[in-house]
């Protein structure tokens, strides 16, 4: 029947911002360090189809039936083991970040610019934040996932969320998004920068690990371009850092089920080079754009008592980039570039 479908749409003499909006998209996390929030948090992300390529007749009792019963608890443990006052690494670190991101693009923008953060499982969700932007009065967003490498799993199912978001609006906004930025100059360079200054304050280790993370092989059979980009982006370092082939490596973590991911494993990789005699390593997640459950706990713990367990001497992990000076720079070349057209250029001359 026509004419049934609910929209939610600005209230009547919405204020006219002028400006853009830049929308960050971030993974997700729990609202707290409990098994009720961590169960609330994975049902959500684990029904997501573009996470669990299944069948739902087959995913679905395995789903409500075993994993949201057993992992809960298990998830919450290591979850508060990462936990600040703040709150959770990821949302407190994905704030700052946009926060930054937000004063370094409006120093020298002739257009107010506004950034604002969504999850796309949990809170501030998609839909929350959009319609935000469209109630201030935002009419031109970018909308900018924070994964430099594209994946169906991650940057697909964030636009998926905002897909949906947009289904709601009776009047949605102009709309640009950002695929990914996994060979962006200043990308490069920043993680390049985290790596010396760890360099200059610690030494350098016998190899340097870049740990992505991993997801079913299948997917890259089918046509994800992540594996592809994670290589591209670990080649491109190698040659910033001045570093031969056998002195970095590319790995890939965070793996579950029992079906083939991409190798190789970083926990398997991790007790190989040990067992081979490799003393020291150092271990880079560029992957992540900020501190995380799966950096905090499985690299920066869990994985280094597997290596230093093997027979390994010395480990550390180099922090993700996180809110620093070169990831905000970096990001704003990325969003003046997606911008180009929307903003006008600053002069006497520019007509505005």
């Amino acid at each position: 029947m026509l004419g049934t479908r609910q929209y939610h749409a600005a209230p009547p003499g919405a204020p006219s911002a002028g400006g853009i909006a830049v929308l960050l998209v971030n993974l997700g996390t729990p609202a707290a360090p409990t098994a009720p929030a961590v169960r609330r948090y994975l049902s959500q992300f684990l029904s997501d189809p573009r996470v669990i390529e299944l069948p739902r007749w087959f995913w679905w009792p395995v789903l409500h039936g075993v994993i949201l019963r057993l992992r809960p608890a298990r998830s919450a443990r290591a979850y508060a083991s990462i936990w600040t006052e703040a709150g959770s690494p990821l949302l407190t670190h994905s704030q700052a970040l946009a926060a930054a991101l937000q004063q370094t693009l409006q120093q020298d923008s002739p257009t107010p610019i506004r950034v604002e953060l969504a999850m796309t499982y949990g809170e501030p969700a998609v839909p929350a934040a959009l319609r935000r932007l469209i109630d201030a009065g935002y009419r031109r967003v970018l909308v900018l996932p924070l994964y430099p490498q594209y994946s169906a799993t991650s940057t697909g199912a964030a636009l998926d969320a905002l897909a949906d978001a947009i289904k709601t609006l009776r009047w949605p906004p102009e709309l640009r998004t950002v695929s990914d930025y996994h060979d962006q100059d200043a990308h490069i360079e920043a993680l390049a920068r985290s790596v010396e200054r760890h360099w200059a304050a610690q030494g350098r280790a016998e190899r340097l690990l870049l740990s992505f993370h991993g997801i079913p092989q299948r997917c890259v059979t089918a046509g994800d371009p992540y594996a592809a980009q994670c290589r591209e982006t670990a080649a491109r370092l190698a040659a910033r850092l001045g570093l031969q082939p056998d002195q970095l490596i590319v790995s890939f973590q965070s793996r579950v089920g029992r079906e083939e991911w991409l190798r190789p494993y970083t926990d398997e990789t991790l007790q190989q080079l040990a067992r081979s005699g490799v003393g020291s390593v150092q271990v880079l997640c560029p992957g992540f754009a900020v501190d995380c459950l799966e950096t905090l706990e499985e690299i920066a713990v869990e994985n280094r008592e597997r290596f230093l367990h093997a027979g390994g001497q010395r480990y550390e992990y180099i922090p993700a980039l996180n809110d620093g000076a070169d990831q905000v720079q970096a990001l704003a070349a990325l969003v003046r570039r997606h911008l180009q057209g929307w903003i006008p250029p600053a002069g006497p001359d520019s007509g505005a």
